[in-house]
C-alpha cells in the first residue's frame, strides 16, 4: 500500500521560511518523479515544483522560482520543499505526488499517488 505523508506546514509571517517533507512508503521511491502541488481556498490545485527520479533535474512554477527548492533523499524515501521569502499568496494546502511514467511534470492527471496535504498559512 503506497502512502505519501506530508508534514512541516504551519503558520508563518510573510518573508519567513518553511520546509515541507513528504515521507513515502510502499513504493520504490527512486522509480518515481516527485512533485509538489498546492490548492488555495477557492482555487484549483496547481503545480508548484517537481524533481526527477535521479534528483538531477528540478522544475518550478514561475510564481515560486527562485524562492522554493525541491530536493529528495532516496535513502530516507523523503521529498522536501524548502520555501523561502514566503508571501501571503503562497497560503494553500500543499500536496506531494508521485509519478512513475510519462512526459511532463505539471499535469496532475499523470501522477499516480497523492498525499493528504499539509496546510501552509502565510500572514501579512
Amino acid at each position: 500500500q503506497v502512502q505519501l505523508v506530508e508534514s512541516g506546514g504551519g503558520l508563518v509571517q510573510a518573508g519567513g521560511s518553511l520546509r515541507l517533507s513528504c515521507a513515502a512508503s510502499g513504493l520504490t521511491f527512486n522509480n518515481y518523479l516527485m512533485g509538489w502541488f498546492r490548492q488555495a481556498p477557492g482555487k484549483e490545485r496547481e503545480f508548484v515544483a517537481a524533481i526527477s527520479r535521479r534528483g538531477d533535474s528540478t522544475y518550478y512554477a514561475s510564481s515560486v522560482k527562485g524562492r522554493f527548492t525541491a530536493s529528495r533523499d532516496d535513502a530516507k524515501n523523503t521529498l522536501y520543499l524548502r520555501m523561502n521569502s514566503l508571501k501571503p499568496e503562497d497560503t494553500a494546502v500543499y500536496y506531494c505526488a508521485a509519478k512513475q511514467r510519462g512526459q511532463g511534470v505539471a499535469g496532475q492527471e499523470s501522477y499516480d499517488y497523492w498525499g493528504q496535504g499539509t496546510q501552509v498559512t502565510v500572514s501579512s
